[in-house]
């Protein structure tokens, strides 16, 4: 039996030239290490492509909304929790009807980038954001705008923030109207720098609030509440709170705000002077104004003298002044 001469393989000086591996696979022998988390950084940029073309497709409500009702419809998520975040004065119940979303409705129900349109198109919101979170949580995010009252000044009208600073890029049309209908209305030269302590003021007392239609500045020492009744409520100078507080008590107990009233003076806190209101008299022309009633823009001209408890000029006018005094 012949002899078998065994040729050793490997690297070394005594392997056959059919056993000597090619450079590509020597190359890929040494570099073993950097293959497999090459592999996975392409896999991961493969997802991430996916995953952004899927995105991008369920914000085309026409693409996507077959395939968001058939997910919605297979995963069984739906929404458990709705959290608004960056809300300050719009309310809360106009965001959740624009939303278009309740509690129990599939969360791939709907198009995130619709909702978000409906919302930016509220009154006070500059921007809004919409997301899902798994496994049942829809989050809004809300940039507001900032305007706190209206200023109305010699027929104009534009909105102000807190500080008094005119709010720009907003005009009498569109979520600036509707805001106009929202915010309290400040009257007068000198109005804006004072409202903030005024509009507190009234927002302590609720039952007050809601009757007032403008606050009128006076003379830029004081104010002038005019009330959905018509009537005028005097307050006095730098007193606004107790005076406020006092009448929230009146109208409590004598549903004072609900009178046919002229006006309520309460500049002196020993004292309640009303001022009813009585028919006019037969021979007063019609179209004429009411006597003793100004215009709105009237009372807060600079330099315009502030009208006293009972002017001369409204003693023939059809209504009657009571003054009640406080116990000694």
């Amino acid at each position: 039996m012949p002899r078998v001469r065994r040729v050793r393989s490997g690297y070394g000086p005594a392997a056959g030239a059919m056993d000597r591996p090619s450079r590509l696979l020597i190359f890929a022998r040494r570099q073993r290490r950097l293959i497999k988390p090459a592999l996975l950084a392409i896999l991961a940029l493969a997802a991430g492509g996916a995953a952004v073309h899927v995105e991008h497709a369920m914000r085309s409500e026409q693409s996507f909304a077959p395939m968001r009702a058939e997910l919605g419809r297979v995963s069984g998520l739906r929404v458990n929790e709705i959290v608004v975040l960056g809300r300050n004065m719009q309310p809360e119940a106009s965001v959740l009807e624009a939303l278009g979303v309740t509690r129990g409705d599939p969360l791939l129900g709907f198009s995130v980038e619709q909702a978000r349109r409906r919302i930016d198109r509220l009154a006070f919101v500059e921007h809004a954001t919409v997301e899902r979170r798994l496994p049942g949580t829809v989050l809004v995010q809300l940039v507001e705008r900032r305007p706190f009252a209206v200023w109305q000044n010699q027929g104009r009208f534009v909105l102000i923030d807190r500080g008094g600073q005119v709010v720009a890029q907003q005009g009498m049309n569109g979520k600036d109207a509707e805001a106009f209908a929202q915010l309290p209305l400040v009257v007068g030269s000198g109005a804006p720098a004072a409202a903030a302590d005024l509009i507190d003021a009234l927002d302590g007392q609720p039952a007050v609030r809601s009757r007032v239609v403008a606050a009128v500045r006076v003379g830029q020492r004081r104010w002038n509440l005019t009330l959905r009744s018509g009537a005028d409520v005097l307050l006095p100078e730098g007193e606004e709170v107790p005076a406020l507080a006092r009448l929230a008590l009146l109208e409590a107990h004598l549903h004072l705000l609900e009178r046919p009233l002229v006006n309520i003076d309460l500049r002196l806190p020993d004292r309640l002077q009303l001022r009813v209101r009585l028919p006019p008299a037969t021979d007063t022309p019609p179209g004429m104004p009411e006597a003793g009633r100004p215009p709105l823009d009237h009372a807060q001209e600079p330099g315009e003298q502030e009208p006293g408890p009972a002017p001369a000029r409204d003693r023939a006018a059809p209504d009657s002044a009571t003054t009640l005094r406080r116990p000694a």
